[in-house]
């Protein structure tokens, strides 16, 4: 049996090694300083043309025409609402009964 004093030693070592680890992160976190530039970019001199990268035209095309083929199926989406079905089959009924479902005012 090890000597108790080696026993608390190690209670006492390892919960302040494990406090400051990250086991699933791999480290510190990694980002870009903030440079106040907007994007982070520097404004060209002038004459100069930005050149862009290989994923933005891909990336125009994909969010821009997403949005207007849900306009388009939001557009012609199915009436599909509780309002709609009801009076649809109160027409139904009245029909069937021999009932007009206009009104039409009397002349006095």
């Amino acid at each position: 049996m090890p000597p108790t004093t080696s026993l608390r030693a190690l209670k006492v070592i390892v919960p302040c090694r494990t406090q400051g680890r990250r086991f699933a992160s791999h480290g510190a976190p990694q980002y870009n300083e903030p440079s106040g530039w907007l994007f982070g970019e520097k404004p060209l001199p002038p004459g100069q043309k930005r050149v862009k990268e290989e994923w933005e035209n891909i990336w125009y095309v994909g969010m821009f025409g997403s949005m207007a083929m849900a306009a388009v199926l939001l557009y012609y989406k199915p009436d599909t609402s509780i309002q709609t079905w009801a009076l649809k089959e109160a027409k139904e009924r009245m029909e069937a009964r021999g009932e007009k479902y206009k009104y039409e005012p009397t002349s006095a």
